[in-house]
């Protein structure tokens, strides 16, 4: 099963409302102003150590390049990465109806891990399992791998 995380409010995090992964070592800190939620690079590999494929999904456009690498840094790999600007190349492409930002069943994604609101209806209008993660909770990665278990054991079950 594919798990997606959303970038912005929820693995990057502002650092005066969250507590935050180490920073890089000099000269990265600067190449990487993005700040990493505590507990991210345990919880990626506990869901790669249960055999999730684990995925960026962000309708940011930073470049797939600064992400892979950012999380490098970590000793974390990504199965795949999209961004914004791949997002609207394979989703959008030149269809007149303006589709969400993010589209997590046409990627096949069995849960999308969010920080708004918006994607959450959109996952009950379009027919995918999106979980909100976004004020600080000590409690978050805990969420994420009980969730992530229980659709697994519903899709499984399908």
């Amino acid at each position: 099963m594919i798990i997606s995380f959303d970038l912005d409010g929820v693995l990057f995090v502002d650092p005066r409302y969250f507590e935050i992964e180490p920073l890089l070592h000099h000269p990265f800190d600067r190449l990487y102003p993005d700040r990493l939620r505590k507990g991210t690079v345990d919880l990626i590999h506990q869901l790669k150590k249960q055999k999730f494929e684990v995925w960026v999904y962000t309708s940011s456009y930073r470049r797939e390049r600064y992400i892979r690498w950012l999380f490098r840094h970590y000793h974390v790999k990504f199965d795949k990465i999209i961004n914004g600007t791949r997002h609207e190349r394979e989703v959008q492409r030149n269809k007149k109806e303006r589709l969400p930002s993010k589209l997590p069943s046409y990627y096949r994604i069995g849960l999308h891990i969010d920080d708004e609101e918006t994607v959450v209806k959109n996952g009950r209008e379009y027919g995918f399992h999106v979980l909100r993660v976004s004020e600080p909770d000590p409690l978050w990665a805990e969420k994420i791998l009980e969730e992530a278990n229980r659709i697994r054991g519903i899709e499984n079950n399908h």
